[in-house]
């Protein structure tokens, strides 16, 4: 009788240690991209150093993953599926194919979105106030405005506007219909180039010849991913490119006004941080970004025959040098 209590108690004390064990276990967050770029590789690691400076260290007491999708929706998939088979705690979502997959897979498990343009739109969240039940996260709908005021200041007779874009992604076709309408309100036509692939983008950037004063492109992420193609055919035409992430100003675009998405990621990693200590998604609404800076580049412009006013440059928060 003595020897059964003493197994008794020995089970139970294993069992309790490995319910301590378990208790113990870093919480994980899986972090997951639509494709790497430079906006939303610095939205990624914004989200890490946010997570750091909370005292959240990796290997510590805190599991990060990271997987990129390389613009693929099935691989997409994939990871969506993996991250909820590995039971994440939170799960980052960045752009808006990557979050509509999760989203899809993760009914039960938090997920914090960043880098999409129009969450109510991609049905991830019924409205600015009212998040979803397990999701929540940091919009980047452009300031087309904004964008616009700068796009005149720089070539006041435009008139034709091109654009490239992925007619399958959410995020673009609500930018280029938001565009569309804001444009026609100034007088200006908006010219359009479809591309589903990033070998699709100089194709459609092409058909924009002839045809466009000037080229804008959105956040697109198969289109920013392939700038470069845009603003090498920008250069050979003498149509000068512009663009709403500032990191493509640095790829060779003339100028570019929007928010750092490293700025971004870090807003984004201060409510997984919050998640982590035990605030609901659905008490969350979904934040946007509102500072902007206008990010210039002269040589660019040159390349693609206009030149930058005195103002405009004094006025820029960062002007690039050299991006040849």
């Amino acid at each position: 009788m003595a020897t059964k209590t003493l197994r008794t108690l020995l089970g139970a004390s294993i069992m309790a240690m490995a319910s301590l064990s378990l208790a113990a276990e870093p919480p994980l967050v899986a972090i997951t991209q639509i494709v790497e770029h430079p906006a939303l590789d610095a939205t990624h690691e914004g989200v890490k150093d946010e997570l750091a400076a909370r005292g959240y260290k990796d290997g510590d007491n805190l599991q990060l993953m990271h997987e990129s999708a390389q613009s693929n929706s099935a691989i997409a998939s994939q990871i969506a599926r993996k991250f909820v088979g590995e039971n994440a705690d939170v799960i980052v979502a960045i752009a808006t194919p990557s979050a509509q997959t999760v989203a899809a897979a993760a009914r039960n498990i938090p997920v914090v979105f960043a880098a999409v343009t129009d969450p109510v739109g991609a049905k991830l969240v019924k409205g600015t106030d009212a998040p979803g039940a397990n999701i929540t996260g940091v919009s980047d709908m452009s300031p087309i405005e904004k964008h616009l005021d700068m796009l005149q200041r720089i070539m006041p007779d435009a008139k034709r506007i091109g654009t490239v874009y992925n007619p399958g992604e959410a995020n673009a076709v609500s930018l280029v219909e938001l565009l569309e309408e804001r444009m026609e309100a100034r007088g200006l036509t908006l010219v359009k180039g479809a591309a589903t692939k990033t070998s699709e983008v100089l194709g459609a950037a092409r058909s924009l010849v002839g045809k466009a004063d000037a080229i804008y492109l959105t956040t697109d992420n198969t289109v920013i991913s392939a700038a470069e193609a845009v603003i090498s055919v920008g250069e050979r035409a003498d149509i000068p490119v512009f663009a709403a992430d500032t990191a493509t100003v640095d790829r060779g675009a003339v100028a570019a006004m929007g928010f750092d998405y490293y700025d971004h990621g870090r807003q984004a990693g201060v409510m997984v941080a919050r998640i982590l200590e035990g605030e609901k998604p659905a008490d969350m609404p979904f934040e946007t970004m509102e500072k902007v800076k206008l990010f210039i580049n002269p040589e660019a412009a040159e390349r693609m025959g206009i030149t930058l006013s005195e103002d405009v440059i004094a006025d820029a928060d960062h002007v690039v040098t050299s991006s040849k």
